[in-house]
């Protein structure tokens, strides 16, 4: 593993629990942590339990023991350190977004999928049960012929200009702010859920104008937020909006689908929990349906087997590494969301930047 922050240590807590949760086809084991220098990613080794630390990423790279190289070191480095481990002929797992840019994402898909490695990218809010309970619904066509979605991603842990949170997000370089950051997982979520976007008019913001960084206030360069209307490659249409400076918002992605029969809604605040609508509801007693997430829905039952006991975030990416430990086997199938799927999500994010510049329509397919 490339990294200790945050994504490093609930990965870390992920490839341990899998192995407890499900009844996995092999057991992983942290062999190696790679972090910026020795010191750092000896006491982290020590934290996560990883069998041996480097300060050198290459190195991690390079070493014939390790099958597996998994990238949670910020966006910038995620293409660079990618490549090494393909062409050392590692599988890799990354976090979202792959790149700063599709064309940098596209690189990795090619550099992958010419050697054959096997790679897997962190939408672990696809995981959720109550997420594959909504694209179930949708597919079984229970709220019929699907015409519009609406989805968001709401934080607000950018909301104070001189409490910095992990200060190369707002280096230009690594993405566009909230749109790489939080706007990946809502579009994910939109393809997922509904399907290919094939073009969008959008706007971004920069709210907050300037931010303390090392030490001093320095000019913001990436969004704070942004809003997008979105056409759909079957017809439908939706928007998709994205904000890491909405007060008191903490982990607002929420969506909501209608079709020609009904309608469902889901916010992960309330993770667990999904509503649902359907036009065939006696007069007088029409109304949304509350679904608590339970064992009857895809693999919550791994975790406890009475209905309503909540899952949580980690448990979504214990889901996620389940699928990568898997989907590395050569017997089964390769896991998703794949380096392909994250490339199409981040195509999306360019053809937004695109829009917002522009102030018009961006084809999805020109990005």
């Amino acid at each position: 593993m490339i990294g200790s922050g945050y994504m490093g240590k609930v990965h870390a807590a992920a490839f341990r629990a899998a192995a407890s949760v499900f009844d996995l086809s092999a057991t992983p084991s942290l062999e190696m942590l790679a972090d910026i220098d020795e010191e750092t990613a000896r006491i982290a080794g020590q934290a996560l339990g990883a069998s041996r630390t480097t300060g050198d990423w290459r190195a991690l790279v390079a070493d014939p023991d390790i099958d597996l190289v998994d990238i949670t070191a910020p966006n910038l480095l995620h293409e660079e350190m990618a490549l090494a481990a393909i062409e050392a002929g590692k599988n890799v797992y990354c976090e979202k977004p792959l790149a700063p840019t599709s064309a940098g994402s596209k690189r990795m898909v090619d550099a992958a999928e010419a050697a054959g490695i096997r790679t897997m990218t962190g939408f672990n809010y696809l995981k959720n049960p109550i997420t594959a309970l909504a694209k179930e619904i949708i597919e079984g066509g229970e709220i019929g012929e699907v015409f519009a979605m609406r989805g968001w991603h709401f934080e607000d842990y950018m909301l104070d200009p001189e409490t910095l949170v992990n200060p190369w997000r707002f280096d230009p370089h690594s993405g566009d702010g909230v749109t790489a950051d939080l706007g990946s997982h809502i579009i994910s979520m939109a393809r997922y859920l509904v399907g290919p976007i094939e073009s969008v008019t959008a706007d971004r913001d920069i709210v907050i104008p300037q931010r303390e960084l090392d030490g001093e206030m320095r000019p913001v360069e990436v969004a704070d937020q942004f809003r997008a209307l979105i056409r759909f490659e079957d017809g439908a249409k939706g928007t998709l909006e994205a904000s890491w400076i909405a007060p008191g918002r903490k982990m607002a992605i929420g969506v909501e689908v209608w079709g020609t029969a009904g309608s469902l809604y889901f916010d992960f605040e309330r993770l667990n929990e999904l509503h649902l609508y359907t036009t065939d509801q006696p007069r007088g007693r029409e109304g949304f349906k509350l679904i608590l997430a339970g064992p009857a829905h895809q693999d919550f039952a791994s975790f406890t087997p009475a209905p309503g006991h909540q899952l949580s975030f980690n448990d979504l990416k214990v889901i996620e590494v389940r699928d990568l430990v898997e989907g590395m086997m050569a017997t089964n199938p390769p896991p998703w969301p794949d380096f392909r799927e994250a490339w199409e999500v981040q195509r999306v994010v360019d053809a937004i930047l695109r829009s917002s510049a522009d102030r018009g329509w961006a084809t999805i397919a020109d990005s």
